[in-house]
């Protein structure tokens, strides 16, 4: 058997609360596929399950709020063989499941699920890379305090998941502080050393600090698994919702503007030829392929992002980490206020067509709550576009750790001089806030200006 476990869905996440279930005990369930619904500050989440086998035990009842790392439930795998928190794994043991005993010949692959391309075959041992990881891998390993130098990897070519790293902090007994928590007790000076932990394995949690700065102390610690909200506590309200999603999106802005020494960059776009090419295209392709500018805006964008990737990744361990994709996190306003950036993946591999359909399904399931895990972890820079507010530009907040974050603004009917002429033509504004850390400006108007020259050919975006 194998956990499923309450996933980290960001830097910022500290907990969630398990809304629903999207199985039931006997159901057979594919690596990938929606397990359960789960609602951070920021968001409600489709969590995919990591393992492919059959549902044994449902732990956690919904409406229930656990810690990161906590067992949701047990999924019965090929193996049948139960992997405990705090059991070493044997010599060449991995975390994810194993197929069926037999050494020869080796068993045929599971099928892979459409739209998903199927992973590179495994490189031999001594050609795999030693404990690579990607950067928010990594990232979420020195958040729970995991050594990656003693991880076998479970993906492609030994790589490191997220699914092994929060395995392995589930293992590790000692006590551990959550960023959140370590982050709070700077700011309200309090001495972690004498904070009582009440979270998983004793773990300091942000309530904990809070707590101790109020007073002594006295919530006893709990081994238990699965902490929960207790009958008498209220029932938080949207209100209380949307409160707690503006501080925690305060807390990482803030702390993305103290140590993320930023530039930035704004030029003006001459849209006539993607405006005129936009309305050629809609008069003639059917309704349900017709285009908004925010399409062309964003296919511009990633394609930029490829030529220039210097800023398409992540800052982490003091030097830059190039994304493996360009996948776009889009800046997504929710009714009840707040935003969210869910990853348009591979978007510059994208036909404009298939993007304007993945965009409109992803914007539409941001705002009803029903985003994927993966579209939460997996973006590499951001982009927003506040062009159908009104505003003819935005200087953004990088979200760490990327190191980018691309604004557009409304196309508008601006004079200018063409060839000599005065004229109106329309244009939109892009700007560029980047982290001096990994980047110069000089980069930073190489790309600019390579999402201007696109926008002139947009037959060839």
């Amino acid at each position: 058997m194998s956990e499923f476990t309450m996933p980290s869905l960001g830097a910022d996440m500290d907990e969630g609360t398990l809304q629903e279930w999207l199985v039931r005990p006997g159901e057979r369930v594919r690596r990938g596929e929606p397990v359960a619904v789960v609602e951070t500050a920021k968001s409600t989440i489709e969590v995919e399950c990591f393992e492919t086998g059959t549902v044994g035990k449902l732990l956690v009842e919904p409406g229930r709020t656990v810690p990161v790392g906590t067992a949701l439930a047990l999924i019965e795998t090929e193996t049948g063989e139960l992997e405990k928190p705090g059991r070493k794994p044997s010599p060449g043991h991995k975390p994810k499941v194993t197929r069926a005993p037999e050494a020869v010949p080796p068993p045929p692959p599971e099928p892979i699920p459409a739209g998903v391309q199927e992973p590179p075959a495994a490189l031999p041992a001594g050609e795999r890379p030693p404990h690579e990881a990607v950067p928010l891998v990594r990232q979420l390993a020195r958040e729970r305090g995991v050594d990656l130098e003693t991880l076998d990897g479970s993906g492609p070519h030994g790589r490191i998941t997220r699914s092994d790293v929060m395995r392995a902090a589930a293992r590790q007994p000692r006590v551990r502080i959550t960023p959140l928590a370590r982050r709070l007790a700077g700011e309200l000076g309090v001495d972690l050393a004498a904070v009582t932990g009440t979270g998983r394995y004793g773990a300091v949690r942000a309530d904990d600090v809070r707590k101790a700065a109020a007073g002594p102390a006295t919530a006893p610690v709990s081994d238990r698994a699965e902490p929960a909200r207790t009958a008498a506590e209220p029932v938080p309200t949207a209100d209380d919702r949307a409160a707690a999603m503006r501080r925690t999106t305060a807390g990482l802005m803030a702390r993305s503007k103290r140590d993320i020494p930023h530039y930035y960059l704004s030029t003006t776009v001459d849209m006539a030829a993607a405006m005129g090419w936009l309305r050629e295209h809609n008069r003639r392709g059917p309704v349900g392929e017709r285009l908004v500018p925010a399409a062309l805006l964003l296919k511009a964008a990633a394609l930029a992002l490829r030529e220039v990737p210097a800023l398409n990744g992540f800052w982490t361990e003091d030097h830059f980490t190039e994304g493996d994709g360009v996948h776009l996190g889009v800046a997504v306003s929710l009714r009840g206020g707040g935003l969210v950036a869910p990853a348009l993946r591979d978007a510059d591999t994208l036909a404009l067509p298939q993007l304007m359909a993945r965009l409109k399904d992803l914007v539409a399931r941001a705002r009803e709550g029903r985003l994927r895990e993966s579209e939460v972890s997996d973006a590499t820079v951001t982009v927003t576009n506040l062009g159908d507010q009104g505003v003819e530009s935005v200087l953004g907040v990088i979200y760490p750790p990327q190191v980018a974050l691309i604004g557009f603004g409304r196309v508008v009917d601006r004079p200018c001089a063409v060839d000599g002429l005065l004229g109106v033509r329309p244009a939109v504004t892009a700007t560029l806030s980047a982290d001096h850390r990994a980047t110069d400006g000089a980069i930073g108007a190489r790309c600019l200006t390579v999402v201007d020259r696109l926008l002139q050919h947009p037959e060839e975006l």
